[in-house]
């Protein structure tokens, strides 16, 4: 086509389909880490990855905010400990036993936080597939997400997600235009510790659902 370069597909075979299908499966939510610093470089590499994965529409509705400042972080960190404790009390005892004990955050160590909103206002794409489905903007967002996290993964970096947040907070915290809703807020760093298994498994908290289970024909 006039204006684009003609490149030829790659050809995957099946040393990197293994390689592929082990970075899924080691994939992990990370929530213990390492206070050592992450390049720059390195975080803004990811988050241009992250920009390459698929929109409704061709809407690229993703907004990135690297939080660096002391005192914003401390917001969020509070934020999340009122959701903390509020979400204590809404378990049964045996629950908020377990619950109490779960860690469920690196807030403190992670070097890296990044807040990643979708613009619901957006003018890209014209709205192409999701005036009907407006909620396909925040799906946008959450595959840029894991791209993000699988390419950090690859570099032997973890992530973690912290949803136990309360969303008006931190988007007032990280004063960003209202139009912009929290997706995730994530911490990025060296792994203290790394294991294949989700943490909420290991510790009793859920089981993993067989796929085969959750398959259905019509």
């Amino acid at each position: 086509m006039t204006g684009q370069r003609e490149t030829a597909p790659p050809q995957f075979d099946d040393a990197f389909r293994h390689q592929l299908e082990t970075l899924i499966y080691w994939r992990r939510d990370v929530r213990r880490f390492r206070t050592d610093p992450v390049d720059d470089g390195l975080v803004r590499s990811l988050i241009e990855l992250a920009a390459h994965a698929p929109s409704v529409g061709f809407s690229q509705p993703w907004r990135f905010v690297l939080v660096d400042s002391t005192e914003r972080r401390q917001a969020v960190r509070a934020s999340f400990e009122r959701a903390n404790a509020e979400a204590l009390t809404t378990y049964s005892a045996e629950r908020r036993g377990l619950y109490a004990k779960l860690k469920l955050e690196g807030l403190t160590t992670a070097p890296v936080q990044l807040a990643v909103f979708a613009d619901e206002c957006t003018e890209i794409g014209a709205r192409l597939g999701s005036r009907s489905m407006p909620e396909t903007l925040c799906y946008s967002v959450v595959g840029a997400v894991q791209t993000l996290w699988l390419a950090a993964r690859a570099h032997g970096l973890g992530v973690g997600w912290v949803s136990i947040l309360e969303p008006e907070v931190v988007t007032a915290a990280l004063d960003v235009p209202p139009s912009w809703k929290l997706v995730a807020y994530l911490c990025i760093g060296w792994p203290d510790e790394e294991h294949i298994d989700p943490e909420l498994q290991r510790h009793g908290w859920e089981q993993r659902v067989e796929a085969g289970s959750l398959i259905i024909r019509r």
